[in-house]
């Protein structure tokens, strides 16, 4: 059912969030179209999730309110009651492993042979990883952000000043202290001594040290957090 705007214009989009069973970190503000079958959505959500559409299930909630399950893989995602702003949660079977309960599993090759199966409807409509276009755009995206922050990388030098911005966190001042890769992380980061105690370390991570300051002083960020400039520290009261 085609939902209406305010001002009684036709809209076929919706802006939600998603949420995920395998972390607490939430999608804010993404806009699908009410025309998707829930197979298609699911696909969708396997790049931002991380989950597989064939296991995943979902959730509608209002707030902390849950609206209902979004489980007929072939009715529309308009056809629910989704409005904007609601969340929904993508929840993925098989992180939730039960002890001395037997699994039925199916081969890889017997897979492939079900003709019913969300594998089988997202190859035949060449959906998700199976959209072939989709998925090498989505590569030399990767790639160019990737050559972007190595490039940004590059220019940065150690001592510099910068603007840290991420989300969650007011914009904090503070100097670049490190660059390069942290043990056990994918990607670069940039190592950064705040002037203000709004950090989550000391210069170290994972037991390593990285850089050197005072507790609460330093983190960790990825590249496209930092802006480089003459950020002077700001003068603070002792008093206050």
């Amino acid at each position: 059912m085609m939902q209406f705007s305010n001002g009684g214009e036709c809209s076929d989009m919706v802006t939600i969030n998603v949420s995920n069973s395998h972390n607490e970190t939430v999608s804010f503000e993404r806009k699908y179209s009410r025309s998707l079958t829930i197979c298609e959505f699911k696909a969708k959500l396997e790049t931002i999730t991380g989950g597989c559409a064939g296991t995943m299930q979902l959730e509608l909630y209002c707030g902390n309110r849950l609206i209902g399950k979004l489980d007929d893989n072939e009715r529309t995602f308009g056809s629910y009651a989704v409005e904007d702003g609601m969340r929904v949660h993508v929840i993925d079977n098989f992180q939730f492993i039960q002890e001395n309960v037997p699994k039925f599993e199916l081969s890889q090759e017997e897979y492939d042979k079900k003709s019913d199966s969300v594998r089988s409807f997202l190859r035949k409509n060449k959906l998700g990883k199976y959209n072939e276009e989709e998925m090498v755009k989505l590569e030399a995206e990767r790639k160019r952000q990737e050559e972007e922050d190595r490039r940004k990388l590059d220019e940065m030098a150690i001592g510099a000043r910068c603007r840290v911005t991420t989300k969650g966190q007011p914009v904090r001042l503070g100097a670049i202290m490190y660059k390069g890769p942290i043990d056990g992380k994918p990607g670069m980061f940039v190592g950064v001594r705040f002037d203000e105690p709004l950090g989550v370390n000391d210069g170290s991570a994972n037991g390593k040290r990285y850089f050197q300051c005072d507790p609460k002083y330093g983190s960790f960020v990825t590249v496209k957090a930092i802006e480089v400039g003459d950020f002077p520290p700001e003068e603070f009261d002792d008093e206050l």
